[in-house]
């Protein structure tokens, strides 16, 4: 065994003296040209009857196969007073049975087949996801029609999903991160839009399965509908397969309503959320984003980036975490949206005493972006950043036929990954520089604070006069009751 041990390290020495002189840094390593072209959306696309779009590939690699059917519609569809049947549909519409088959029935023939079929509805789409052997695809088809077309909604599985439903409420408050996400929606979208109205425990127990029908009946559509297939199969066996269902399935007249579009024009300031069981505040600050079309679109994508989106290499990362030491992760997001606007927000958990020094740094480079200070070297770090990891958009079957099928359901042109990298390359510091400048707004920002309250304010000894006070009003918000939202005392 040790002879056997000599051979192998003599052969790595070998290989390694044969490979020539091994760069000392990282920096130095040379690579080839990466060249990669985007498959075209075309070879994939086929239309089902009722003008269903599917992007279907073959990909032999394993004997498995992946069905994914996407639908138009999601919570911002859940009625006033039913907040939290999204959610529930989303549980039961697979656990509570389909078709001739029991809820208990339906479990035991899909771990049989050691098939996954998963449903979810999210904010504005939903989902029904098969995997499973391919040699087992047509029984694995009918089950998946049967969940999208047949399901039982069984009584009791509806009644333990509520269950724990409502566990999960009362634990909302354990974590500040929580507590800040739902109070960031509040600030920003304001109280009455859909991403502001939360389950409560009354309005989960007002949930009838009637209220889930119908949820799913305005969901389940063919015309808010797009497919997306992956795996060992042929293609044009498995379309045939598709619009055998497909056919039989009628189209209602009228899909689902647009997305609403915020109203709110979030206030200026900054707002406190007093909880005294920690030691660390957690600090938003931003506003409002933006909504697809965008023109400063990649601009703005490599601004960001610049100051918080990438990591160790962004400002914010940088300054308040590696060369001040004031938080463990400090980051930035300008959000996007092709249904409704995004926010832009940057974040960072700090000690209590230091999180007035953080955000007064992040405030500094906020303004370093909107003044342009951008080097040459981290433009390109940047736009290279996006440039080379694009290919994982690409890097599975499955996961190019799921991004053309969000395309298809969004209605972003599939051309929008043809010129990506071309526009990425066209930002310069000029365009970064003007799209800061236009998009991210101090005047408007919005500060949200969540910690020991009376701590924060007190700031940090060394820099007395760096307080969160000198920043704009104040505005103490209370901590909410779990389970029924309401102001605590």
């Amino acid at each position: 065994m040790v002879k056997g041990r000599v051979f192998v390290g003599a052969f790595l020495l070998a290989a390694l003296a044969s490979a020539g002189d091994i760069p000392q840094r990282p920096e130095m390593l040379s690579f080839p040209p990466l060249t990669f072209t985007v498959p075209r959306a075309e070879s994939f696309r086929v239309l089902l009857p009722g003008n269903v779009p599917a992007y279907v590939a073959e990909d032999t690699l394993l004997p498995l196969v992946t069905v994914q059917v996407f639908f138009r519609g999601g919570r911002y569809l859940e009625e006033k007073g039913k907040e939290g049947a999204a959610q529930l549909l989303g549980t039961v519409w697979r656990t509570g049975g389909a078709g001739a088959l029991t809820p208990q029935e339906l479990d035991e023939t899909l771990d049989f087949l050691a098939a996954q079929l998963t449903t979810s509805v999210g904010g504005t789409s939903s989902s029904v996801m098969l995997n499973l052997l391919a040699k087992d695809l047509d029984r694995g088809l009918q089950l998946l029609f049967d969940v999208l077309q047949k399901p039982r909604f069984d009584e009791a599985r509806l009644a333990k999903a509520k269950e724990d439903l409502i566990a999960e409420l009362k634990r909302r408050n354990d974590d500040a991160a929580d507590i800040e996400n739902r109070e960031w929606q509040r600030l920003i979208y304001g109280e009455d839009y859909w991403l502001s109205r939360l389950p409560t425990k009354a309005s989960v127990e007002a949930i009838t399965r009637d209220d889930l029908v119908a949820l799913h009946r305005r969901i389940v559509n063919p015309a808010n509908c797009v497919v997306a297939v992956a795996g060992d199969v042929d293609k044009p066996a498995v379309v045939r397969k598709l619009k055998t269902f497909f056919e039989g399935w009628k189209v209602k007249p009228q899909p689902v309503p647009p997305v609403p579009q915020p109203t709110h024009k979030p206030k200026p300031g900054i707002y406190l959320v007093h909880k005294a069981d920690v030691n660390q505040g957690r600090v938003s600050i931003g506003h409002l984003g933006a909504k697809r079309p965008l023109p400063e679109e990649f601009a703005i994508t490599v601004a960001n980036d610049i100051l918080g989106g990438g990591g160790f290499t962004a400002w914010m990362m940088s300054r308040i975490r590696s060369d001040e030491g004031l938080a463990y992760g400090a980051y930035s997001s300008f959000g996007i949206s092709d249904r409704y606007p995004g926010t832009f927000r940057a974040s960072f958990q700090s000690k209590s005493s230091t999180c007035a020094r953080a955000a007064y740094l992040t405030l500094e480079l906020v303004e370093k972006l909107r003044r342009g200070e951008i080097t040459e070297a981290e433009l390109a770090t940047s736009k290279n950043s996006f440039i080379e990891t694009f290919p994982r958009n690409f890097e599975t079957k499955l996961r190019t036929v799921q991004l053309y099928a969000q395309d298809a359901l969004t209605g972003r042109p599939h051309s929008y990954w043809l010129t990506y990298r071309d526009n990425i390359r066209q930002v310069d510091a000029q365009a970064a520089h003007k799209a800061a400048q236009k998009l991210i707004r101090p005047e408007e920002f919005v500060f949200l604070v969540v910690g020991n309250v009376e701590e924060i304010l007190k700031g940090h000894p060394d820099y007395p006069e760096i307080q969160l006070a000198k920043l704009g009003p104040m505005t103490r918000l209370p901590l909410r009751d779990p389970l029924t939202l309401q102001p605590l005392e």
